[in-house]
């Protein structure tokens, strides 16, 4: 297992290759819709599974719909693909680690979201005209239902509904980093995703896919105005809780400890680096901070950020 400034040193690569993907907005994407679909995924089977339960009442629709949902996040990890949310941390960290320039950052989050978008309204075309869940189906009517809660949200509400879940995401996203594909990994990926689903948290790139739905199927409570407010709400409470809560914090905690405080302040029991974190003295006199930030993290570690969506395996 990775330590935390292994993981956080680790994510400022990713950070880098990320924005790196604004030089070749085809592949950017290519990428980013990939990923979009794939949570749009999340979305099908909550609504097909879990729909005949919502419909029928039971209590453990919202649990059945978080654990099957996480199917989503693990195509996205898996198969590969950019998505938003997770991209809030890694970006974060790799503009806290100077990998990145924070405009820069910024730039590459917006053009995720609108590569997410397009996906989720793609896939969101085929499955409308695929008619599963159109009118007089359970799906239908179980969808029917969730845009009507959404809509039932005030604002801030869905704000820190959208804080809450990213936390759940990016936390399933940094655990998976730091574990390694496996059992250990795909067990906390279900379990966190489960979480923000079955307590009704708010996922960005999820309410793409929900909305284009409705609105294809012109749905009761579904507008473009409706679909504009809890879009933008919740994508800013995802970006404070997936760059504030997480991305940031686990940049904090990857500082070096002051002399004598021993290793506990890693938090998992491993020495820290001394070359990691703001206050890093230079590996080599003169050396860039990327260098520095980086300058104790084996290449093995530094290379899995740049494999396929750039989030570390």
């Amino acid at each position: 297992m990775l330590t935390i400034p292994e993981a956080v040193a680790a994510n400022a690569d990713a950070a880098a290759h990320k924005v790196a993907l604004l030089r070749t907005p085809g592949l950017l994407l290519v990428r980013t819709m990939l990923a979009g679909a794939a949570i749009g995924i999340g979305v099908l089977i909550m609504v097909t599974a879990g729909g005949p339960l919502a419909v029928a009442g039971s209590p453990w629709a919202p649990l059945v719909d978080g654990v099957v949902f996480s199917v989503a996040l693990v195509v996205v990890l898996v198969a590969g693909g950019e998505l938003a949310t997770s991209a809030m941390m890694v970006l974060t960290q790799g503009a806290l680690l100077r990998r990145v320039g924070w405009g820069r950052a910024g730039v590459t989050l917006v053009a995720y979201l609108g590569g997410n978008l397009l996906g989720a309204m793609v896939f969101a075309a085929l499955v409308h005209a695929s008619g599963v869940a159109g009118p007089g189906t359970a799906a239908g009517e179980a969808l029917a239902g969730v845009v009507a809660h959404k809509a039932g949200a005030t604002t801030p509400e869905l704000v820190v509904r959208g804080v809450l879940c990213n936390v759940m995401v990016c936390l399933a996203v940094w655990c998976w980093g730091r574990l390694g594909p496996g059992a250990a990994g795909l067990a906390v990926v279900v379990g966190c995703v489960m979480v923000f689903i079955t307590s009704g948290f708010e996922h960005v790139v999820a309410n793409m896919t929900t909305f284009s739905l409705a609105l294809y199927g012109d749905l009761p409570h579904a507008t473009l105005a409706e679909a504009a407010r809890n879009l933008l709400a919740v994508g800013v409470g995802n970006t404070v809780g997936g760059a504030l809560l997480v991305g940031a914090a686990y940049a904090y905690g990857a500082r070096p400890v002051d002399a004598g405080v021993g290793d506990a302040g890693t938090g998992d029991g491993a020495a820290v680096p001394a070359t990691v974190g703001a206050t890093a003295a230079p590996a080599t006199p003169g050396a860039p901070a990327p260098a520095r930030a980086l300058a104790s993290v084996p290449r093995p570690v530094a290379a899995r950020a740049r494999r396929g969506d750039g989030v570390r395996r």
